[in-house]
């Protein structure tokens, strides 16, 4: 199997994906920020910058570093994220990861070893008590909308990273001690 390194320029934009769709193999390296997709079949090394999406129907077998990572499909190789980790409901991954944040949706399957250590640029709460937007609707008995609107607002406590709402189980519980889910 001949490698080759591929390195890909491209210039931030938030709201455009990249999708590939294609089987690929080597190394892959985005030094710019992007929003990349993949759906289609890969096997190397990964390094991106922005927001990294596995497809569903994605098999890759990688070493991946990256900044967000989401993975909805199967992935067997090592995860460096660092800002975070989400695996989704269908997400398959076999390796070891570290992260600062990990988000796990149920139904995902990990295999491997989780390294998480609060990054230089962390927030002083505890990465294990992180809950998405979509656990803090569960959480709190409400619609994800709803969340989203009272987090953009200032109104409920969270972090926006990138666009993803990022939500500390001990906060979450001082802000209901305190009666502010009151309409």
């Amino acid at each position: 199997m001949r490698k080759k390194e591929q390195v890909v320029n491209v210039q931030p934009q938030e709201e455009k994906i990249l999708d590939v769709n294609a089987t690929m193999q080597g190394s892959l390296r985005f030094d710019d920020p992007v929003n990349l997709r993949i759906n289609g079949r890969f096997e190397g090394t990964l390094d991106t910058k922005g927001k990294l999406m596995i497809g569903e129907k994605a098999d890759i077998m990688a070493n991946i570093t990256g900044e967000s990572i989401t993975i909805d499909g199967i992935v067997t190789g090592n995860i460096k994220a660092s800002k975070v980790l989400r695996l989704g409901a269908s997400a398959r991954l076999s390796g070891d990861v570290e992260a600062p944040a990990l988000a796990v949706e149920e139904g995902a399957v990990l295999n491997g070893q989780l390294r998480m250590e609060k990054s230089s640029n962390s927030h002083s709460h505890s990465k294990a008590d992180l809950m998405n937007l979509q656990q803090v609707a569960r959480y709190l008995e409400i619609e994800k909308e709803k969340v989203n609107e009272w987090a953009a607002s200032g109104r409920l406590p969270g972090i926006n990273e990138n666009g993803e709402w990022f939500f500390d189980r001990n906060r979450i519980d001082q802000w209901i001690a305190q009666g502010s889910t009151k309409i």
